[in-house]
């Protein structure tokens, strides 16, 4: 059985301080809790916990192991919470398939750049962006797990999830996170009780980085596709399914893309 131990601090540490440092963010390494704090360049290292932060720790794979590079990434953010205390603001980055340490190192990096950027991208503005230049709206669940698209575009906002729509989330899931951490989205068809119909619409990746905008520019394509099909012979096959029988697989709202 393969055993997991800590990287060892010389070597890791420093692969992880010079991405952060080539990525334009201010960090330094705690010896005690042996992670690093990831801030704003323009932040003191003796203020830095006095405000918002990132917190990163890695692991990687025995130097015994066939697989001895490949790491894990988890960065989170704080703020004070009234001293000593602090508050987790949310994930940044989360490794989603191992990799060399070093490439592990430089996406962290561009994780925690992007989360300290002032606008903060996010990969649902991407997403809706890429959805706005078909002229579609999509709308949040507000909880950042996922966007709400009808089939019918004159359905308000406040209503989208009780008719027929496509849901719109990352493998994560969630559309508040930032590009450098997406994962890939994923599109189900849901019918006017809320419930999942067949396989996904679209779903993108394998479970490891997607490139975001082109995502967003690929999965916008098919909703918008499978919007401009006719009506008719989407809401036969439909209730079709729903009521157990087979599903028209040559219906070309249900095409993968």
């Amino acid at each position: 059985m393969l055993s997991i131990t800590a990287a060892p601090v010389s070597a890791s540490a420093d692969a992880v301080l010079s991405a952060l440092t080539a990525a334009g963010v201010g960090a330094y390494f705690d010896p005690e809790e042996r992670v690093i704090f990831a801030h704003p360049a323009a932040v003191a290292q003796d203020s830095v916990l006095h405000g918002e932060h990132i917190m990163l720790s890695w692991s990687a794979f025995g130097p015994d192991s066939p697989h001895q590079d490949r790491a894990r990434f988890e960065a989170t953010a704080w703020i004070p919470d009234g001293r000593p205390d602090f508050h987790q603001l949310g994930t940044v980055y989360t490794t989603p398939v191992r990799r060399a340490l070093t490439a592990e190192a430089e996406q962290c990096a561009r994780a925690v750049d992007e989360w300290f950027s002032s606008p903060r991208p996010t990969a649902g503005a991407l997403l809706l962006g890429a959805l706005a230049e078909y002229g579609i709206r999509a709308d949040s669940d507000d909880v950042g797990m996922s966007y709400a698209v009808a089939f019918d575009p004159e359905t308000p906002s406040w209503n989208v999830r009780s008719g027929f729509h496509l849901s719109v989330g990352d493998r994560d899931p969630s559309v508040d996170h930032v590009p450098a951490s997406h994962t890939g989205w994923t599109v189900f068809v849901h019918d006017d009780q809320g419930e999942p119909i067949g396989d996904p619409l679209y779903i993108a990746g394998s479970g490891g980085l997607v490139d975001c905008a082109g995502d967003s520019a690929a999965v916008a394509a098919v909703i918008a596709d499978f919007l401009s099909a006719p009506v008719s012979r989407h809401c036969d096959c439909y209730s079709q399914e729903r009521y157990g029988r087979r599903h028209d697989r040559e219906c070309n709202r249900y095409r993968r893309p």
